[in-house]
């Protein structure tokens, strides 16, 4: 009986639309193409039946419909932990052919599921002239058109390969925000950057902008050619100082995986023998010009760039003495709010202020550093009356209209009303009608005499003559002694650099190959073949005391073999940092080796650490 329930159940779950209780017809094409090129146009519905009169534009303007549609269905049903899911959809595809260069788009298109029309998204696509040396040149193709082209000798040109260093602008005021993108162009089979090093920013505060962890190329037609184009790095920059500041080159170590033409028939049939090569790549030096903020400055400018709005608020303006009152004070807006202090609030002298809790809430985007800084105040009004807590005024500098403009809050008066006769909060202005309980509650410099026992001293009796006494001075001189002795021979190890580095190797690995297992769990295979690479490369470059610059394979190959580590062992070794670079990049399913791969780095270091341990 519960064989037949289950098998209802599926049924009733596979049933159309069941699952998601509404049809969606979604439209997907690449973003950009060239013109020449033909590409396909997808429409996806998510159901397999009662599906008809899909209609699309018969006129796209700037394509031609080579064909279509041809239509493709499939479905999928999964059981997890007793939840049974199930979808189905259909996929109509069409061919087309961008005629003409510009931005162009495609209407939404329409069908009919189940009695009921459903409406498609719209696309933009971006038609992108061809490449200009393939235009002249009578044996270019339709691959040299997309930018896959390489040079005859099988070297990479500088024009195949590069990173560009660009800014949204180049003269601001100081603590204005600028925007800097590194980003990488390609017509080579770029595999990863082996070694990144971004300079320091002098002169600036910077802020990383977050980006996408799995980045996908995009097509970009510059200077005459297309590339495959990545955004690398982001990052907000504020100038900290007027006059001309620099941002350094940054370099990248760029892994490509070239063709080398041999006269092997077999490599020719297969097309072509490729090897792993290696590019540096620098970016120029950029110079920002950097003006001062006008004078003369207001006095309540605290150095706030940008846009900002201030506000403020108090939970209640009635309440009796010795309660509490919290007073929030908002800074936000768009700008170097990190660097952006709030002026003191001068609360009544009858107030107790505690110090403030800030709470801060900020987005680091391509727009600019924006949020919030919010203020709670906790005050305690300790006598009756009314009392004013005043505005405060904040000037910043607006880099729009390139002037200073000041923000205010309001003023509130409180009303303190006096507290219950003898409790905490009864608020008298006379001291002398207290209660014992309220003295303890102000906080007051007079105490009442202790009434309770005494204990008293016999006259001969000294302290100094009592063992107790000369071990107080004893066991903190001998601690000392011994705190000293050791601290001293871990000084004198630290300062040997070298076996400094060697001794902590494999502890550093160790805490590495923690932080890959805690990945390897969660099947996050791009950042695990990141952390397996840093701990191998860091492992041998500390236990061979190997510089950063001196950090590659041959090197490293050298300089285990001059350890007298076997030759086996190196060998494995650099297989298995090819093999991590190569599932770093590698298309397909990456998480079948991650288990593999783990044990590989594993092993290796342990079998290193022993070889190292018996020579």
């Amino acid at each position: 009986m519960k064989r037949y329930i289950i098998f209802l159940l599926l049924a009733v779950m596979m049933l159309p639309g069941f699952a998601n209780g509404k049809y969606t017809l979604v439209a997907e094409a690449p973003s950009a193409v060239v013109k020449g090129d033909q590409f396909r146009l997808s429409y996806v519905v998510n159901t397999s039946s009662k599906v008809k009169d899909l209609r699309i534009a018969s006129n796209i303007k700037g394509f031609s419909i080579l064909m279509g549609p041809s239509r493709s269905q499939s479905s999928s049903t999964q059981i997890i932990n007793g939840k049974v899911s199930s979808s189905s959809s259909i996929t109509f595809t069409y061919m087309l052919l961008a005629e003409e260069e510009g931005t162009f788009n495609i209407p939404a298109a329409t069908i009919t599921v189940d009695g009921e029309k459903i409406i498609s998204n719209s696309l933009t696509i971006k038609v992108l002239p061809p490449d200009q040396q393939s235009l002249s040149s009578s044996s270019s193709s339709s691959s040299g058109r997309r930018g896959s082209s390489s040079s005859a000798s099988g070297e990479i040109t500088s024009d195949q390969l590069f990173v560009t260093a660009t800014t949204n602008k180049v003269n601001v005021y100081e603590q204005e925000a600028i925007l800097l993108t590194y980003k990488v162009y390609t017509t080579v089979d770029l595999r990863g950057f082996e070694y990144v090093k971004l300079p320091d920013f002098k002169g600036f505060h910077s802020q990383e902008i977050e980006l996408p962890q799995k980045k996908q190329f995009s097509l970009e037609h510059y200077k005459g050619r297309n590339y495959n184009t990545i955004t690398l790095r982001q990052f907000l920059l504020f100038p900290q100082n007027s006059g001309t500041l620099e941002i350094a080159p940054a370099r990248f170590d760029a892994s490509v995986l070239r063709q080398v033409h041999t006269n092997d028939p077999f490599d020719a049939f297969f097309g072509g023998n490729y090897v792993s090569a290696t590019k540096t790549l620098m970016t120029p030096t950029i110079k920002i010009n950097v003006k001062a903020l006008p004078s003369p400055r207001p006095d309540n400018f605290t150095g706030a760039v940008g846009s900002f709005d201030l506000s403020s608020s108090i939970n209640k303006d009635e309440l009796n003495a010795n309660d509490a009152i919290t007073y929030k004070l908002v800074l936000s807006g768009v700008g170097n709010l990190k660097l952006v202090s709030v002026p003191d609030i001068t609360f009544p002298a009858d107030f107790e202020l505690y110090d403030p809790k800030q709470s801060d809430k900020f987005s680091v985007t391509t727009s600019g550093l924006s949020g919030s800084k919010v203020y709670e105040y906790l005050a305690i009004p300790r006598h009756a009356g009314n009392f004013t807590i005043p505005s405060i005024e904040l000037s910043y500098f607006d880099t729009k209209s390139k002037s200073y403009k000041t923000l205010k809050t309001e003023s509130y008066t409180i009303k303190v009303n006096k507290g219950k006769e003898g409790s905490e909060s009864a608020g008298y202005s006379d001291y002398a009608n207290y209660e014992k309980e309220s003295v303890k509650v102000l906080a007051s410099d007079i105490r009442y005499i202790n009434l309770g026992d005494v204990k008293y001293m016999a006259k001969n009796d000294f302290m100094v003559d009592k063992l107790s006494y000369i071990l107080w001075y004893v066991i903190p001189a001998v601690l000392f002694i011994i705190i000293f002795i050791v601290y001293r021979r871990s000084a004198q190890e630290n300062m040997n650099i070298a076996k400094s580095r060697n001794r902590r190797a494999n502890k550093v690995a160790r805490k590495r190959l923690k932080k890959a297992s805690a990945l390897l769990k969660e099947k996050n295979d791009e950042l695990f073949y990141d952390e397996v690479l840093r701990t191998l490369w860091g492992y041998i470059a500390d236990k061979l005391n190997i510089n950063t610059a001196e950090l590659n394979k041959d090197n490293v190959k050298d300089k285990m073999l001059a350890a007298n580590i076997s030759e086996d062992m190196v060998n494995t070794f650099i297989n298995l940092l090819n093999e991590c670079e190569f599932a770093r990049y590698a298309p397909g399913n990456k998480e079948e080796g991650m288990d593999r791969i783990f044990r590989s780095a594993q092993d290796v270091i342990l079998a290193i650490e022993n070889n190292i341990k018996l020579k």
